[in-house]
């Protein structure tokens, strides 16, 4: 890995290291996994104002859709005109059409971060201490092959096809009439890509998965009502 992306794993490696020991004397065995789910946790927290702009951002968007379409369907051989006509619409309406994606931008260097720290053996040229701990038997730094003959996947597996399941039913519930088979197969398939991914991620990234996927079911529901 470069050097100017290693500095960042480094620097909240070992902000990390400190949780784990404030934490040791409350969580005991358990405190590796303990840490993961609280620094999973206080990020997304962080990240809750974004999240509720993109939420904004994706609703001001759905609005926008049925206008949007007429101008495609009436400018559909104009397309000088057409951009016009939608530049105009959102200058009206005082939203844009990427609303709703900038702010998920935003938060894709610190689930890149989180992730790395929970899925390599080695962070700052020493072991990695935050996935030194076990869940059910099985080590966090083990992948599915080692986990097989555990509890751990299956329980993992189990609770992150449920929280897919819910994800979906969102993701669906979000989709306008004008949706296609295709935009209504893909909302319903996607959320369960966690399984795949965990199958091929250490068992700490696993558990980092489904916390920051529950986290976003609850999250996304509380914001639609």
């Amino acid at each position: 890995m470069p050097s100017f992306l290693e500095a960042p794993v480094t620097g909240a490696y070992h902000l990390l290291k400190s949780l784990v020991a404030t934490l040791e004397p409350f969580a005991g065995a358990y405190v590796a996994v303990v840490a993961i789910v609280v620094c999973t946790l206080a990020v997304r927290l962080l990240l809750v104002p974004l999240s509720v702009r993109a939420h904004r951002g994706l609703t001001a968007r759905a609005e926008l859709m049925p206008q949007l379409k007429q101008l495609t369907d009436k400018h559909r051989d104009n397309p000088e005109r057409l951009q016009r006509e939608i530049a105009k619409l959102q200058a009206e309406s005082g939203t844009s059409l990427f609303a709703g994606f900038l702010p998920t931008l935003a938060q894709l260097p610190i689930f890149w971060l989180m992730y790395t720290l929970f899925s390599r053996a080695m962070v700052a040229g020493e072991s990695n201490q935050l996935i030194s701990g076990s869940l059910l038997g099985a080590p966090l730094g083990s992948h599915w092959p080692v986990l097989t003959g555990t509890p751990a996947y299956l329980v993992m597996a189990v609770l992150l096809a449920v929280v897919a399941w819910f994800s979906a039913r969102l993701q669906l519930r979000q989709l306008d009439a004008s949706a296609t088979v295709l935009s209504r197969r893909i909302a319903r398939l996607l959320p369960f890509s966690t399984l795949l991914t965990a199958a091929f991620v250490p068992l700490a990234a696993g558990l980092y998965l489904l916390t920051t996927t529950t986290w976003t079911v609850v999250e996304r529901t509380i914001l639609q009502r």
